[in-house]
C-alpha cells in the first residue's frame, strides 16, 4: 500500500488566513477520530506546536493557533482509513478553503511515507514533533509516575531500545532534527517540559 500523495502543491493562495475556529476542529477531531489514545496523540503534538510557535518564534496567536491546527489534524484520518492517510485529511481541509500553509505542514509530516519535503518551520516542527512525542508517551505509560520526573536521559535510553516503541521511527527522529537544525537533546527537554500538560480536548 502506497500513501505518497504525489504532488507537492496543496491548498490555494486565495485561501491564506483561513482557518477553522477552535470548536470547528474539535469537532472534527472527535468526528474522525475515534481511538483515545491517537486522539490524545493528535492534542499533544498541537500543543508541542503551539507552544513553539508561542515560545520559540515569538508569533501572534492567531498564527500559533495555525501551527496547534496542523498539529491536532495531522492524523486524522489514520484511524478510520489507514489507506487514505494524509491523502483524506488534506483533500477535506483544502474543500474547506483552508489555508494552505496548515495544510502543506500535514502533507509533508512523514516524507517518507507521503513523498513530501519539509520545508517551512511549520513543516519542519511537525515532522519533528510526531514521532518523538509519542516515544516520549509511550515512555511516560510504562513510568509508575508518569511524566514526572521524567529525565533526558531515560528518553535516550529508551530511543537506544529499538524493541521498546518499535513502531516509532528512530530514523525520521534524526532525519526531523537534521531538517530542523535543532539537537535532539533540546527537543526532547522542550517535550518533556511541556507534553504531560496537553490532555484530550472537550
Amino acid at each position: 500500500m502506497s500513501l505518497q500523495l504525489g504532488r507537492n502543491q496543496f491548498g490555494s493562495i486565495d485561501n491564506i488566513g483561513k482557518v477553522l475556529s477552535r470548536v470547528e476542529a474539535n469537532a472534527l477531531l472527535n468526528e474522525w477520530v475515534l481511538n483515545n489514545r491517537l486522539k490524545l496523540h493528535m492534542s499533544q503534538v498541537a500543543g508541542l506546536m503551539a507552544a513553539w510557535a508561542h515560545e520559540k518564534l515569538n508569533l501572534p496567536e492567531d498564527q500559533c493557533w495555525k501551527w496547534e491546527m496542523a498539529g491536532l489534524l495531522h492524523d486524522a484520518d489514520w484511524d478510520q482509513w489507514p489507506d487514505q492517510h494524509c491523502k483524506k485529511i488534506i483533500e477535506h481541509l483544502e474543500s474547506l478553503q483552508i489555508d494552505p500553509e496548515i495544510i502543506r505542514a500535514i502533507a509533508s509530516h512523514g516524507p517518507v511515507h507521503f513523498g513530501v519535503e519539509p520545508e517551512t518551520d511549520m513543516d519542519k516542527m511537525l515532522y519533528a514533533f510526531d514521532e518523538l512525542s509519542g516515544l516520549i508517551h509511550a515512555y511516560s505509560l510504562m513510568r509508575p509516575e508518569g511524566y514526572a520526573g521524567m529525565e533526558l536521559k531515560g528518553v535516550k535510553k529508551r530511543l537506544k531500545e529499538k524493541t521498546f516503541a518499535a513502531n516509532v521511527s528512530r530514523d525520521d527522529i534524526q532525519d526531523a532534527c537534521q531538517r530542523a537544525d535543532i539537537e535532539l537533546d533540546f527537543l526532547i527537554t522542550f517535550i518533556l517540559k511541556h507534553q504531560a500538560n496537553f490532555q484530550l480536548p472537550e
